[in-house]
């Protein structure tokens, strides 16, 4: 009975897929959907690709699997994913049945690679046998749906395999903990200019040792809780990372990678720290698959990283800068905050998260707001932040917190007006920043920007 309600899902969920595309629907995981309802257990029927990477974490993880994607295409493997799709099981069910045939066997692809949502983990890994599992990081995430970041350490380390090989990161060991038995391989980033000891942020997910609860002692801090520590009471310290990145030069954009005593060159292709994570996250199991770091570089050098995430763009007169901040993360704005603060020049904001096309989505719980280090636009180069949406009040209240004077704020429900509301300055940058629910609202936005842009440059020339 399992077995023909198996392929009574496979072939529907099929054959939805040239009915979306006739009926011109995007329906990225709506297959996945559709066959679950008919068989929840799907995946247990399916075949699979010889070998299976999964890529989950807090933050990073899209951006980590369509590097690793990319790279390995480049290389000549034939890889399936859901790079397209959702990272829940409905996306990964996807996959699955866009790359299997008829029967459920995946013949065609050499290597999966699937991005998984952590809270995820229990549906899809007893069916999905992953080879090797890479966790970007956990940080606090969004409180009502993922609580705290111990416990989706807890949740993934119950439902991942004995048998899957971790590449984790030596730097976070909140994630660097999970799956104790597993074996294990660690990355890093070794000692930069500007590192400290003491956390700068707001949010500080490890306070003490996760051994003992003694004082961790840290020989340097990147971020919130990322760095090299030891605990002073009973010895816990951050492991050595077979995979080092080092010299890292954002201003030659090239750093270093150090394995077994040898360094090697690489590209950045990015000028962020965070992002620098992310590539010394794809070089670590690249290396696990054997791929040398000479072809690694080669192909990075011609990767970008996905311009949904953050993309640069020179319009007319003007540079406009899209940048991804999740909305209910307050990591993820932290991050996108402090990045903003360190970029050179004027700067104008625009914030679309929970936007008024989120209305759907969006939560009522404002907490995160207040773990977000808004702080780091307290600057004087941070000329205007234009808040939008049905939270704007919250918004405008948390930077009223963090010092920013009210005359910069502007606030503007319909996210459809802001763009009008950027002085178009020529000596300014204009920043917008989205959440993961905004991004089809945000590109119009971005095109309302663009032309507005072009059409105050003409005005300036014609001035001229």
């Amino acid at each position: 009975m399992g077995k023909l309600r198996f392929y009574a899902a496979l072939w529907a969920a099929k054959l939805s897929i040239p009915a979306l595309k006739i009926t011109r629907h995007q329906g990225t995981d709506f297959p996945g959907v559709l066959a679950l309802k008919i068989c929840p257990d799907l995946l247990k029927y399916m075949g699979r690709p010889k070998t299976i990477i999964a890529v989950t974490g807090t933050n990073g993880k899209t951006t980590v699997s369509n590097i690793l994607t990319d790279i390995l295409e480049a290389e000549g493997y034939r890889v399936m994913g859901n790079r397209a799709g959702a990272n829940i099981i409905s996306g990964i069910s996807t996959a699955y049945i866009r790359a299997c045939n008829a029967f459920g066997r995946i013949k065609h692809h050499d290597i999966a690679v699937l991005e998984v949502d952590e809270r995820s983990s229990p549906r899809v890994y007893p069916y999905v046998t992953p080879d090797y599992v890479v966790i970007t990081n956990l940080f606090q995430d969004s409180i009502m749906r993922n609580a705290h970041p111990g416990f989706i350490a807890d949740l993934i380390s119950r439902s991942l395999p004995k048998s899957a090989k971790m590449v984790l990161n030596a730097d976070e060991m909140i994630s660097g903990s999970v799956c104790p038995d597993n074996p294990r391989v660690y990355f890093g980033i070794g000692p930069m200019d500007t590192d400290v000891k003491d956390c700068v942020n707001l949010l500080n997910d490890m306070r003490v040792c996760p051994k003992c609860s003694g004082k961790l002692n840290y020989s340097y801090r990147r971020y919130h809780h990322v760095g090299r520590f030891v605990c002073a009471d009973c010895g816990y310290r951050s492991p050595e990372p077979e995979y080092q990145a080092e010299q890292v030069d954002f201003a030659k954009g090239t750093m270093q990678v150090r394995e077994k005593g040898s360094s090697y060159a690489y590209p950045l292709i990015t000028d962020s720290i965070f992002n620098a994570y992310n590539l010394i996250t794809v070089v670590a199991i690249l290396r696990q698959l054997g791929i040398s770091h000479q072809r690694i570089a080669a192909c990075m050098a011609q990767t970008r990283i996905p311009s949904t995430r953050h993309n640069k763009e020179r319009v007319g007169d003007y540079n406009l800068i899209r940048q991804m901040s999740k909305e209910n993360n307050s990591m993820a704005g932290s991050r996108a905050f402090d990045y903003i603060s360190q970029r050179p020049g004027d700067k104008e904001l625009l914030f679309m998260m929970n936007s008024l096309s989120d209305t759907g989505k969006w939560s009522e719980n404002t907490a995160w707001l207040f773990d977000t280090d808004f702080e780091f636009l307290r600057r004087e180069d941070v000329k205007k932040i234009i808040f939008t949406g049905p939270r704007i009040m919250d918004y405008k209240l948390r930077a009223l917190m963090a010092g920013i004077e009210e005359d910069r704020i502007v606030c503007v429900e319909d996210e459809n007006d802001a763009p009008e509301r950027f002085s178009y300055d020529k000596n300014v940058d204009i920043y917008l920043l989205y959440g993961t629910d905004s991004l089809n609202e945000a590109a119009r936005v971005y095109d309302k920007i663009k032309t507005l842009a072009l059409e105050h440059s003409k005005e300036q020339e014609a001035r001229q």
